[in-house]
């Protein structure tokens, strides 16, 4: 006795041509829901709820010292040049007793970079080490300072 349904190709078993997405929306539907619920404890941070002091003070926020070293070895302060030697002792004096003031070297992209050090080697041997190098954007030129003139410009007025 044979079987009826052997040989016959009758589609009981046929290849499903579509794609079940069920599954896939489930499983984004999941990680939907964890990204919602933890990206506010991400932003949040830990709340705290800080101590009252009666005798504390407001920090004053110092302006700081700057320097500028041009590509050609000039080191100004405060628009008046000076020699690498004697910069030390005008930032001294600029800052006076309190070393806490922060000192901002802009130094020209085109100095040599054994320059620039020397001056920052200069300066930490008189013991100003609160020293930032100041950088621009990148892919941005440096807007003119408001205490030079623009070439064409009308000269301030007194």
């Amino acid at each position: 006795m044979q079987n009826s349904s052997v040989g016959k190709s009758s589609g009981v078993y046929r290849a499903q041509a579509d794609i079940n997405v069920t599954p896939l929306v489930d499983v984004m539907l999941v990680l939907l829901i964890i990204f919602m619920v933890t990206a506010p404890m991400l932003t949040a941070g830990l709340h705290v709820n800080l101590p009252q002091a009666k005798a504390a003070q407001k920090l004053d926020p110092k302006p700081p010292v700057v320097l500028t070293y041009g590509k050609d070895g000039t080191v100004e302060l405060d628009g008046q040049s000076y020699r690498v030697e004697q910069i030390a002792e005008a930032v001294e004096a600029k800052l006076g007793d309190d070393r806490t003031q922060p000192i901002h070297l802009r130094a020209d992209r085109d100095a040599a970079y054994g320059d620039v050090v020397g001056l920052m080697d200069v300066l930490a041997a008189h013991g100003l080490t609160r020293l930032a190098v100041l950088t621009g954007p990148a892919g941005k030129s440096e807007p003119p300072r408001p205490d030079k003139t623009t070439p064409g410009a009308p000269a301030p007025r007194p």
